[in-house]
Formats: structure tokens, C-alpha cells, sequence
């Protein structure tokens, strides 16, 4: 006799489900399944939902064959009756119903990542020395201008500024091919400078002023608006990160633990 695990977690549930409905093949279900933790329990922050959908969007685009997001709620209104019985009623049946409506309506209206990562890889590739040295100047001179008060924060040597910039368009054209690695790196970038205590209002105008120095450079719409995309995608990961890093860091600090910090 065979002894048969009784799934216990959300997780195994689902795969177990996914199997019994005949979709244990369907890959990008797993996929999902890997951030589907930090969309539930962000549902209520519009912001750090928005930015999931946005990752998430780039990690399936890569994956293989069709993707019907409706086979997902099936399977996940599955696994949640079979781990609730006794407490799922009509309620959660709405409230899930709507949850899954909204991920999958963000992700409905999501850019094309391969057309945006093509147009912007072609952009990088044109450019030459004295272009790339063109965008460099460009990006910092526009920041300065829209807010003074950046340059109390970007005191480094101009080589440092220039390698900051280079960094920066890497990291978008990066985030098309890699998205998960991309985004623990941008992660752990951001913990790395909570020190500097930069404000994250600079974030914006910076982003701004960066796109507006390469769209001035060609008059290839989709590099510029997969350009802007990547980096505002970039923006809102190094900024919750840094907020959030900020906070462990305020917490240690006010409790006054060595061991904590």
C-alpha cells in the first residue's frame, strides 16, 4: 500500500491540483506560483502589485507555448476549497475571483518584452564611443538642472559618474534577458546603498531626465519607451528596497542591538 502525502501548504496543493486536472505540465504555472506569495500579501499596495505583474510579465514571456491565465485560477480556486473546507464560503469565492481579475488584467495590459528588449538592444549596439559619451554628459546634465539637490549625492569622480550611467543602461537592457537575477541584483544594490541615504524623490526626476537624454538620440519610439519601461521598473525596485532596508536598519539601530545591526 501506497501512503499518499496529503498536501498541507498552498503550494503543494496547487501542484497536486494542477496535476489532477491534467496541467502539471504547464511550466509557467510554477512560474507564477513563485511570486504568488508576494502578490497576495501586497494585494492592498497597488505600487509593489504593480511592480510583481511588471516582473512577472518579463520571467513568462520567456517561458515555452501557450499561457491561458484562466487555468491558473481554476487550479488556484481549486487548492484553496480543498484547504479550507469548512471555512470557504461565497465571500472568498468573490474576493479571490477579484484578486486573480486584477493580476490578470495587469498582466493583460503589459508591454510586448520581446519587441521592447529587441528595440532596445538595437538602440545600445548603434551607438558609438562619442554617442555613449554624448548620453553620459546628457543624463547628468538634464538631473542637475530639474533637481540641484542631486548634486549633493553624485559627488563621486566623473569616471564614477560615467560608470554609474553605463551600469544603469545595462541594468535595463539586462532585465528583458534575465528578469529574476536581474531583480535580486537591483535588490541587493539597493541594500547596499542605504548608507548613502539618497531620498527617493531623486529617483523620478532622474529616470525622467534619462529618458528624456536618449529619446533625444533617436527616433526609434519603442527603444525609448522600452528604455523608460526598464527604468522605471529598475526605479521602483531599488526604491522599495532601499525603504524597506532603511527600516530594518532604523529598527536595529532604535532598539540598540549590536547583534540586531
Amino acid at each position: 500500500k501506497t501512503n499518499v502525502k496529503v498536501p498541507t501548504s498552498f503550494n503543494e496543493m496547487f501542484l497536486f491540483n494542477a496535476a489532477v486536472m491534467g496541467l502539471g505540465e504547464n511550466g509557467w504555472m510554477a512560474v507564477i506560483l513563485e511570486q504568488f506569495h508576494n502578490i497576495v500579501t501586497n494585494v492592498a499596495n497597488s505600487y509593489r502589485l504593480q511592480e510583481e505583474c511588471d516582473v512577472l510579465t518579463l520571467v513568462l514571456d520567456k517561458q515555452p507555448g501557450q499561457i491561458q491565465l484562466s487555468e491558473f485560477k481554476a487550479v488556484m480556486l481549486a487548492s484553496l476549497r480543498s484547504l479550507l473546507p469548512k471555512d470557504w464560503d461565497t465571500h472568498h469565492e468573490v474576493a479571490w475571483n477579484w484578486l486573480w481579475e486584477n493580476v490578470e488584467r495587469m498582466l493583460r495590459s503589459q508591454i510586448n518584452p520581446k519587441v521592447f528588449e529587441e528595440a532596445l538592444e538595437r538602440f545600445v549596439q548603434s551607438i558609438d564611443e562619442d554617442a555613449l559619451m554624448s548620453l553620459r554628459q546628457g543624463i547628468y546634465k538634464e538631473f542637475f538642472a530639474v533637481a540641484p539637490a542631486g548634486q549633493d549625492y553624485f559627488k563621486q569622480s566623473t569616471t564614477r559618474l560615467y560608470f554609474i550611467a553605463d551600469k544603469m543602461i545595462e541594468i535595463t537592457c539586462g532585465i528583458y534577458k534575465e528578469p529574476r537575477v536581474m531583480v535580486e541584483d537591483i535588490s541587493a544594490l539597493g541594500l547596499r546603498h542605504v548608507a548613502y541615504e539618497i531620498p527617493t524623490e531623486l529617483f523620478s526626476p532622474f529616470v525622467s531626465s534619462a529618458v528624456k537624454t536618449l529619446g533625444d538620440m533617436t527616433t526609434d519610439e519603442t527603444a525609448t519607451a522600452s528604455f523608460r519601461w526598464s527604468l522605471n521598473l529598475v526605479s521602483k525596485i531599488l526604491v522599495r528596497t532601499l525603504l524597506e532596508g532603511s527600516t530594518i536598519v532604523m529598527k536595529a539601530i532604535n532598539r540598540n542591538e549590536q547583534k540586531a545591526l
